[in-house]
């Protein structure tokens, strides 16, 4: 009888530490960035140098 309730003692022990679920594991996506292509730093410069061609404009013409 003592070994039946030794076995019975070390099962409900074993069984009460068990902190596992039946859950799939949740693996996240990696995140890929992409790299856009730059483009020209020139690109910047028409805008204002316009501006400015049009105030040379005007104030040429008075």
């Amino acid at each position: 009888m003592k070994k039946f309730l030794l076995v019975a003692a070390f099962t409900a022990a074993a069984t009460a530490g068990f902190a596992g679920n039946i859950d799939e594991p949740v693996i996240e996506a990696p995140v890929i960035v992409e790299e856009t292509a730059a483009s020209s730093s020139a690109a910047g410069v028409w805008v204002p140098l316009v501006l400015l061609a049009i105030v040379a404009a005007v104030v040429a013409s008075d």
